[in-house]
């Protein structure tokens, strides 16, 4: 694959949150529709574990983001740009929930961004009949 000697850009969440359960390079490979061969995603894989962005809890266990991951992914979402008073005030209007269920504040929620952002706007709840495997929490320091 020739791409001018960049790396090939990876959304690792997109098909998983599609399949909400843990996928291998290959069906990562079929999903992207961007004709990266299953060898190419394990690689850049790879590479993001070595920069320290990814992490594997344990052998058979899917990649998950580090703090340095989830930062990155962040300030990704912040070079957006800065959000006018008024854009922020509908925002937060929009996505109080009182007297709204869940689905629908999530709903408005998405819309919301994913207009102001001109980007597809996508929520992923986990479904309630499913044990909770694992749960980490990630030490941020004061004010954060």
């Amino acid at each position: 694959m020739k791409n001018g000697g960049r790396k090939p850009e990876l959304s690792v969440p997109s098909p998983i949150s599609e399949l909400n359960e843990r996928s291998g390079s290959r069906t990562l490979s079929r999903l992207l529709g961007q004709h990266l061969s299953p060898a190419t995603i394990r690689n850049v894989m790879a590479d993001l574990e070595e920069a320290g962005l990814l992490y594997s809890p344990h052998t058979s266990a899917g990649r998950l983001p580090t703090e340095a991951g989830l930062r990155l992914f962040v300030h990704g979402l912040l070079e957006i740009g800065n959000l006018a008073e008024d854009e922020r005030h509908n925002i937060e209007s929009l996505c109080a929930a009182r007297g709204k269920s869940l689905a629908q504040a999530l709903e408005e929620a998405t819309t919301a961004l994913s207009g102001l952002s001109h980007c597809a706007g996508v929520v992923v709840v986990p479904k309630q009949e499913r044990p909770l495997k694992h749960i980490e929490f990630v030490h941020l320091g004061p004010g954060r």
